[in-house]
């Protein structure tokens, strides 16, 4: 197992849409691995394969928040929205590829989604709150969308203007290193 580097905004790898994975094998499930303990080391609730730069649909996340809740670690393998609520819910959102940036976006409030899990089953997940609103960000970076693109364009330019920014001070930063 290894932690991957995250990668940040912007960036044409999270723009693209991944490719299905199809079958499970040991790589797909190393992948998993990789990402859980990046995800954890970040530390965040969601991790998608295109924040670490593979652009296969696989999406890990556990909405457990604190130490006091039991970890519920999820790892999803092509995931589909098969059905979403009429009601909605807005939950202020943040992303491990855009950091220090968090905005409001609203979402259905309980979606059903069918997903392989790492041992090649198939299985449906009725999600609502917290749940609901990670496993529909992730499968968004799975079509080549952040969750910056359900702002407004100015919101959208700003958080990109500080991202650039962001970006060459770290590379100036590894430069002096």
């Amino acid at each position: 197992m290894a932690i991957r580097p995250i990668v940040l905004h912007p960036d044409p790898r999270l723009k693209k849409r991944c490719d299905p994975v199809g079958t499970v094998d040991d790589g797909i499930r190393a992948l998993v691995a990789d990402m859980f303990d990046t995800m954890y080391d970040a530390p965040g609730i969601g991790l998608a394969a295109p924040q670490i730069g593979v652009l296969a649909r696989v999406l890990v996340m556990d909405c457990a928040k604190t130490d006091e809740e039991e970890p519920e670690p999820i790892a999803m393998i092509d995931p589909e929205i098969l059905w979403e609520s009429e009601d909605t819910n807005v939950h202020e959102e943040g992303c491990l590829s855009i950091p220090e940036e968090f905005n409001d976006v609203e979402r259905p409030a309980q979606v059903r989604v069918a997903y392989t899990d790492a041992e090649g089953e198939r299985r449906e997940m009725d999600c609502d709150g917290l749940v609901a609103t990670c496993v529909q960000h992730e499968i968004d970076h799975l079509n080549g969308k952040l969750f910056i693109d359900h702002l407004g364009p100015m919101k959208r330019q700003m958080i990109t203007g500080r991202m650039k920014k962001r970006k060459r001070e770290r590379a100036s930063d590894k430069a002096k290193a």
